[in-house]
């Protein structure tokens, strides 16, 4: 078994698995080339943010400060805005260890990127242990109190055998 990873959006890409014959089949909603996925409005895999789901009128409140957020679906903001976390490069870095072969992810938002306040550092840790499963971590930081709900890929359950950074 095969997982690819991209650090264009952070998208898992492919996560290729044997048939009752043997033979591997790519089992992930994606494409089949960077076009597509810079030109997705789907999400196929990447990591979204600064905030899963929509917000309202792309408008929100915090600590009595109002804050007007990028809209990308009608009068809403959609998964981070119009430039979210799915369309940014990520700084990937193999971490691996004793543990298993390992992709961290990382990504520095900006102070007001997309209308969100704060500096915001993002980091995503994909491990492959011995086990034949995939695990992946979540970790972040910002220096101002902000909005956020990022939601990992759930594949802990995905048994592959071999991980391919792209």
């Amino acid at each position: 078994m095969e997982v690819s990873i991209t650090n264009y959006g952070g998208a898992v890409v492919s996560l290729k698995v044997p048939d009752k014959a043997g033979k591997l089949a790519d089992v992930v909603l994606g494409y089949d080339d960077l076009p597509g996925y810079v030109t997705d409005a789907a999400f196929f895999g990447a990591l979204i943010g600064r905030y899963a789901n929509r917000i309202a009128q792309g408008k929100f409140t915090l600590n009595g400060t109002s804050y007007s957020l990028a809209k990308n679906n009608g009068e809403n903001s959609l998964h981070g805005g119009v430039k979210g976390f799915n369309k940014r490069v990520w700084t990937a870095k193999d971490v691996s260890g004793s543990g298993g072969q390992a992709l961290e992810l990382s990504y520095q938002s900006q102070d007001m990127e997309e209308g969100y306040p704060g500096n915001l550092t993002v980091k995503v840790i994909y491990t492959l242990y011995s086990q034949e499963r995939v695990e992946n971590r979540l970790l972040c930081a910002t220096d101002k109190a902000t909005v956020i709900n990022l939601p990992i890929i759930p594949i802990s359950t995905w048994p592959v055998k071999g991980m391919a950074i792209s």
